[in-house]
């Protein structure tokens, strides 16, 4: 059985520790890849850590999961609240999702508390930092286990 998980993220994330750190924090995309990467070992996981500010990839890195990843965690960012292209993708996939949100966005701009994407992720974590990256994996190796 595959072990592998797919973590995306969205739009500007390519800037985390740079843009607005009062609200993102300090870490890098390649701190927290780093903090992925190690947990998932501890795991017993895979780890595909990818990156895009273009909705059409997220979505093609999303049918290519179909094939190869037990699951997903994705911080889709702004196309949280846009991007039904992303959601129709996630309805293709058979394994656990979970969306991760590093600031509580329900805490910001009102269009912020609707998210596409949580009418599929079987777990939403928002409001944790970066660390909501260590718990979604730790959400999705259990959900892997259990359907094991």
């Amino acid at each position: 059985m595959s072990r592998l998980v797919t973590v995306l993220n969205g739009p500007n994330l390519n800037l985390l520790g740079k843009r607005q750190p009062h609200i993102y924090g300090s870490e890098t995309l390649a701190d927290v890849e780093a903090a992925c990467r190690a947990l998932a070992a501890e795991l017993g996981l895979e780890l595909r850590f990818l990156q895009s500010n273009h909705e059409g990839q997220i979505v093609d890195w999303i049918h290519e999961a179909r094939e190869t990843a037990a699951g997903i965690a994705i911080n889709p960012a702004a196309y949280t609240h846009t991007s039904v292209a992303i959601l129709d993708a996630l309805n293709a996939f058979d394994g656990p999702v979970i969306e991760v949100h590093i600031s509580n966005v329900h805490k910001r701009e009102g269009f912020r508390h609707h998210s596409y994407v949580s009418l599929r992720a079987d777990g939403v974590i928002a409001g944790c930092g970066t660390q909501g990256y260590g718990l979604a994996l730790r959400r999705l190796a259990a959900l892997i286990d259990a359907k094991g």
